[in-house]
């Protein structure tokens, strides 16, 4: 039976490349989306953990959540430096610093612009920096750049470097340019080098450490040397090793990185899904074509079970082949997706292709045309020998009352019911899990019911068909509901495809037009300071700066966390009372905004009708061993997706009574004259120049709120393309399979009259009647699968409203038919070559 399988495998070599071809698809990005993730987990885990090889011991104070971050003195550094075994000690100094290039432009991504401390030993050198032009930084007004940074900004060695950092800004000389590792420099970050006293009084406090690293002598016992360590330590403080820190850092990047190793798994899984319909269609156009050969087998002695056989067997060979050729390919479009995003991944990251993958690749390419071909071979067996040699066998056509059809007509109306439940159901916490069961029940039914679809549908086309080309179109439209399961499980690929690409654009568009309005919405003022996200570059001072503003109103908005009011964990928000109200749009439902003034707090009424607040209520207070208590002023109206509008604003002295080092998420101003060149001009030169912070008007906030999502999208779109790519090429194998059954009919057609172009032109709108079906349906799918995914939002999310991107949407159509059209180029070019004797004499 092997050999039978697999000669009839090498025998019919088109088949096999069709067949191959169909399941290779599916390996490949399932290939390369495990070995593009894992490459890129190693590549982080290698990056994160560089440098700490040269570090015995990391020595940091203990960290408190809420309080401010804790320091080291320098007695703490020297004690260190005096116990044996200990090389060196030296005190590490970190902090925020924006450094501009000669043109005033920011270098390094924006979370990771850091700046530091030169801490040479008795040599002159930092074993953590090697220098390769200059110096070090030795005095006050010195600075050193990492070598990157300053060949992007064209910088020289004695130039001036205006740089920003929460405590203001100011110029420094240029000493010199070093690399370093990844334990101090981010991957496409910068760093700048201060003094030991630069560096402490622009992030900390003179004679202060941020953590102290050791070296040990040659020949110490690392865990020896942490027990002398140890007694050595101040209150509050720990050390680990160099080894230890490390495998920190490589579990937090491999954390990061998992997270696109699961996108790019949930998209290979997308991909795969699509890819069965094309495996599954094929192979029951295979089994179908060899109805005959299979019945003359039985006819001269095998058996069911041997004939079943073989062709699993066939179906493991055609798996192995294409399990091969997808990991050769999956390989190859991870290489190409590390070259696309190098800056991201960094020069040189090595392709890693673990034995999971190896093993997995070829599992799943044998499981898919196994599992394809079962159920039309399993069809093949029932049909009696002397019906499959008499006669080929006709197509089925989906009927009203069939099995499938209630099936599918079943978890429509199941899903659909689940979708409106969970849409309509405001409040409900599982609604979002709701919607995804009932969208994926929704869409399985709808791929049950295309080809049912198929014929109405394609009743709709036909006039147009017509009425565009009589003879062709009307032969196009007769071909297409020849075989409806065929043109069903073809458009069902193309549908899913569109399905989660029009679901995203619909879901993308709602929530760009939301953020578009809601900061803007509840700013009253004319510009927001703030520094890149999650940069701590703004102080309570820093808003002081700006009383040097004639007429401006400011307020800084410090935000405490880690406070327990009336039992519930919350965030106080501390504000100037009497500037906050010009500033951010308070819609106060009870009290008043003046409250403030009497050192009582205002709550958003999300919280408040959560919590069973009121107007005029006293709530303990505590935060971090202190207590105190607190009374509800006024309840305002706030979303609580809101990037301005806190949960609970309270007096900023409030704040400063339980927290002295509050975070300032950002500070809003309102000029005397209103936004323009001059009242722009006038802030920043009142933050003194600072390139740390931005300053920007409502355009600007819009562009910075919208910018992430218009990103993501883009990333989404680029992984669905796969699977629309996967749903052409099934089209592209449909319609070539169609051809080689139709050679007869083709050639009939032929000589009674249609030329070659004729040919090709039927071809090609067959395969536009199917694209246009998968994309109708999966298009109405998205835009009801993102409708009801939105409605969820809208109770939490004030201001969220459906918006459906008809451009996009349309250019999704048209990109879907295009696909279509191109995937029909090369069956059409077949069939118009048809032979026309060799067709027509064919029994």
């Amino acid at each position: 039976m092997f050999r039978t399988a697999l000669r009839n495998v090498l025998a019919h070599k088109a088949r096999l490349l069709m067949t191959v071809f169909a399941v290779m698809l599916g390996v490949t990005f399932v290939t390369g989306s495990l070995v593009y993730g894992d490459s890129l987990k190693q590549a982080a885990v290698d990056r994160a953990t560089a440098g700490y090889d040269r570090i015995s011991l990391n020595v940091a104070p203990d960290t408190v959540p809420g309080a401010p971050p804790a320091t080291l003195d320098a007695a703490t550094t020297a004690a260190l430096g005096r116990v044996p075994g200990v090389a060196a000690a030296a005190g590490r100094v970190s902090g925020f610093a924006a450094v501009t290039d000669t043109e005033g432009r920011l270098l390094g991504d924006a979370e990771f612009r850091q700046g530091g401390n030169f801490a040479p030993g008795k040599d002159g050198a930092d074993p953590a920096y090697r220098f390769t032009r200059g110096t070090g930084p030795t005095g006050d007004h010195a600075i050193a750049l990492d070598e990157d940074s300053a060949a992007k900004a064209g910088y020289r060695v004695g130039d001036t470097v205006r740089v920003g950092t929460s405590t203001g800004a100011g110029s420094y000389t240029l000493s010199g340019f070093f690399r370093t590792d990844a334990s101090k420099l981010s991957s496409g970050g910068s760093l700048a080098l201060f003094s030991d006293a630069t560096a402490q009084r622009l992030f900390l406090q003179p004679g202060r450490y941020t953590h102290i690293e050791i070296t040990a002598a040659p020949g110490t016992d690392v865990s020896r040397l942490l027990t002398r360590v140890e007694p050595v330590l101040p209150k509050d403080t720990s050390a680990i090793t160099g080894a230890q820190l490390a495998r920190l850092q490589a579990n937090m990047a491999s954390s990061g990185s998992d997270t696109m190793s699961q996108i790019m798994l949930g998209f290979a899984a997308v991909a795969l899904f699509v890819a069965t319909f094309l495996i599954s269609n094929t192979y029951r156009m295979l089994v179908s074509r060899r109805t005959r050969e299979l019945a003359l087998m039985r006819a001269v002695g095998a058996t069911r079970k041997q004939v079943r056989r073989i062709l699993l067997t066939e179906s493991v060979l055609v798996g192995l082949i294409a399990s091969v050729a997808g990991i050769l390919a999956g390989t190859g479009v991870a290489a190409l997706l590390q070259t696309l995003f190098a800056p991201a991944e960094g020069p040189g990251a090595p392709l890693v292709l673990l034995p999971g993958t190896v093993v997995v690749a070829p599992a799943v390419g044998t499981a898919l045309p196994v599992i394809a071909a079962w159920l039309p071979i399993r069809r093949a067996m029932t049909i009696p020998p002397v019906a499959a040699l008499s006669a080929a066998e006709p197509a089925a056509p989906a009927r009203t009352g069939s099995l499938r059809t209630a099936v599918g007509a079943a978890l429509v109306l199941t899903g659909t019911a689940a979708v409106l439940y969970g849409a309509l159901g405001a409040g409900k916490e599982d609604a979002r899990a709701v919607i995804g069961v009932g969208a994926a029940l929704t869409l399985a039914g709808t791929i049950g019911l295309i080809p049912l679809l198929s014929r109405p549908f394609v009743a709709l086309l036909r006039p147009l068909l017509i009425r565009v080309n009589p003879v062709h179109g009307d032969l196009a439209a007769r071909n297409t509901v020849r075989d409806p399961r065929r043109t069903g499980a073809t458009a069902a690929a193309l549908a899913i495809a569109l399905t989660l690409a029009s679901g995203l654009s619909v879901l993308g568009a709602s929530a760009t037009q939301y953020l578009d309005g809601a900061t803007t919405r509840d700013l009253t003022g004319d510009y927001l300071v703030k520094t890149a996200p999650g940069v701590q570059g703004l102080t309570p001072a820093t808003a002081g700066l700006l009383g040097k503003l004639p007429g401006a109103s400011y307020s800084p908005l410090n935000q405490s966390t880690q406070y327990q009011i009336g039992g519930v964990s919350s965030v106080l928000t501390g504000v100037d009372p009497a500037a906050i109200g010009r500033l951010l749009r308070y819609e106060v439902t009870e009290g008043s905004l003046d409250s403030l003034a009497q050192g009582k707090i205002a709550v958003a009424d999300f919280k408040a009708r959560a919590n069973g607040w009121k107007v005029g209520q006293s709530l303990p207070l505590k935060r971090l061993g202190k207590e105190g208590e607190v009374t509800i002023g006024a309840i305002y109206q706030a979303d609580q997706q809101s990037n301005l509008l806190p949960s609970m604003t309270a007096p900023d002295s409030l704040v400063a009574r339980y927290d002295s080092a509050p975070n300032t998420d950002a500070i809003v101003v309102a000029t005397a004259g209103g936004p323009g060149r001059a009242a722009f001009a006038g802030i920043t030169k009142a933050l003194g120049d600072n390139p740390a912070l931005s300053v920007l008007d409502e355009e600007a906030i819009r562009a910075e709120d919208t910018s992430g999502i218009d990103d993501q999208l883009n990333v989404f779109y680029a992984l669905l393309s796969m699977a629309l790519v996967i749903a052409a090429l099934g089209i592209a194998n449909t319609l070539a399979m169609s051809v080689l059954e139709r050679r007869k009919e083709i050639g009939t057609l032929r000589a009674i009259g249609l030329d070659r172009a004729g040919v090709a032109r039927m071809i090609r709108m067959e395969a536009l009647i199917v694209g246009a079906l998968g994309t109708a349906v999966g298009t109405v799918m998205g835009i009801f699968t993102g409708w009801a995914l939105g409605r969820t939002l809208q109770e939490s999310v004030v201001g969220y409203t459906l918006v459906v991107p008809w451009g996009r949407l349309a250019l999704g159509v048209l990109l879907a038919l295009a696909g279509a059209l191109l995937a029909s180029l090369w069956p059409a070019r077949r069939a118009a070559r048809v032979d026309i004797p060799a067709a027509t004499a064919t029994q």
